[in-house]
């Protein structure tokens, strides 16, 4: 068992959630994350801000479009406005859509009635779930480096987090590690994949073993799957299509990362009736209902062609080896990624022990903006991975090229200027 130190429950509860997401400082104040600074650091430059995960290109243009015609309509009478008001759970037009999708694409049958929830994006659904599920002193069970979200509403429920790190170059768990991490205290075991930040998809071994783990310890498993038609090879298979799976799987996904519209705030949960009855409880007191035109554009765009979405799988695989190669000619170690929208390089080859204090570095010295893998892990393992460091690929080609170029140029010089430099403190969160 972890021997991670536990939350403390008698602190504020914003305290907690701010310490699950690493942003109190020593002396107890709040920090920004990491990436507040890089993006500010971004602007100040005038960076190429490959941190954050966002694309610099919108979505597709029908989309957009039938967004906005859909909030020009005069309603007529008797039907609901665009602008008030969608149901707690989601408008009808988009969870029978959602529940199409998981029918043609993964075999899944759902009921949109009783087995979907409309979410203001996937972290919402990530929220409301560990904050049905979770009691004070229950474990949460996270694969190490996540999502920094997990850890804060993690602790804000008064769960403690027990991570398992992920071990290069594939970023698989340890099985043993995860063995000793699940028991029966375990609420919720987070599964993300393919992952954030490394862009590893799990093996059907290590997915078979969390099932059969979160069976055994009686665990939820929370499927964050936001990235499932971003798979650079073959197609993803849902961890609820595993054998024991299916009734102990809550799976969290969204539009953002799918139609490249973050910014819509569009997500969803779906998973058996009583789970996803346990998630709306609490989802209705947080946002109850957001976004009802971009629920059903989201619908519309959820019914596209499998062309679609293969077309997009590749150009983002393409692009993140259009990176890959960038960062590789620096002389730094590339993890490729499976799917997602990041690449990991080592930065060590090049004597660069600490990515956070290069990162730091990076706007200035290089005009590129990266994040540090340290900071998606708790401190105790952040020297695990503390030469690495991510950048977005789901950017142009010229931003990614002249990203490289720069990063060729300026890397040597980040290296002298850390030569004997001290280690940075890792402070700030990951998103």
């Amino acid at each position: 068992m972890s021997s991670l130190p536990h939350i403390d429950l008698s602190a504020d509860p914003w305290i907690r959630a701010a310490q699950g997401a690493r942003l109190l400082k020593a002396d107890g104040t709040a920090a920004p994350t990491i990436f507040e600074e890089m993006t500010a650091a971004a602007n100040r430059t005038g960076a190429l801000n490959l941190g954050q995960g966002f694309p610099d290109t919108d979505g597709p243009e029908d989309m957009i479009r039938f967004a906005a015609e859909t909030m020009l309509q005069t309603p007529s009478p008797g039907s609901a406005s665009p602008h008030q008001y969608a149901p707690g759970s989601g408008h009808a037009v988009l969870r029978t859509a959602i529940c199409e999708h998981q029918r043609r694409f993964y075999g899944v049958e759902l009921d949109p009635d009783t087995q979907v929830v409309v979410t203001t994006g996937a972290t919402e659904a990530i929220a409301a779930t560990l904050l049905a599920l979770c009691t004070p002193g229950s474990n949460v069970v996270v694969l190490e480096p996540f999502y920094d979200s997990y850890g804060a509403i993690a602790s804000l429920a008064g769960a403690q987090l027990h991570p398992v790190p992920l071990l290069a170059p594939d970023f698989q768990p340890d099985p043993e590690a995860l063995r000793a991490a699940v028991d029966r205290d375990t609420a919720v075991i987070i599964v993300n994949d393919p992952h954030n930040p490394t862009g590893t998809r799990f093996s059907d071994a290590t997915r078979q073993l969390i099932v059969d783990l979160a069976r055994d310890n009686d665990a939820v498993i929370l499927a964050d799957e936001v990235y499932e038609h971003l798979v650079f090879s073959g197609r993803h298979r849902p961890i609820a299509c595993l054998p024991g799976a299916a009734e102990r799987t809550i799976t969290a996904s969204s539009a953002g990362k799918t139609f490249s519209l973050t910014g819509w705030k569009v997500g969803w949960a779906t998973g058996p009736a009583e789970l996803i009855t346990a998630v709306r409880s609490v989802k209705q007191f947080l946002t109850y209902s957001s976004g009802p035109v971009y629920q059903s554009a989201v619908a519309r765009g959820l019914g596209y062609p499998d062309e679609f979405f293969s077309s997009r799988a590749a150009d983002l695989g393409r692009r993140s080896e259009l990176l890959s190669e960038g960062l590789q000619a620096t002389g730094a170690r590339v993890f490729r990624p499976q799917g997602g929208y990041f690449v990991v390089a080592d930065l060590a080859p090049l004597g660069i022990a600490d990515a956070t204090a290069a990162a730091r570095l990076l706007p200035e010295a290089v005009g590129v903006v990266g994040i540090p893998v340290g900071v998606f892990c708790v401190p105790e393992h952040e020297r695990s991975y503390s030469s690495l460091l991510r950048f977005a690929h789901c950017k142009r080609d010229d931003v990614i090229s002249a990203a490289a170029e720069r990063l060729a140029e300026g890397l040597p010089r980040v290296a002298d200027a850390l030569s004997g430099a001290p280690a940075g403190d890792g402070a700030g969160g990951a998103a």
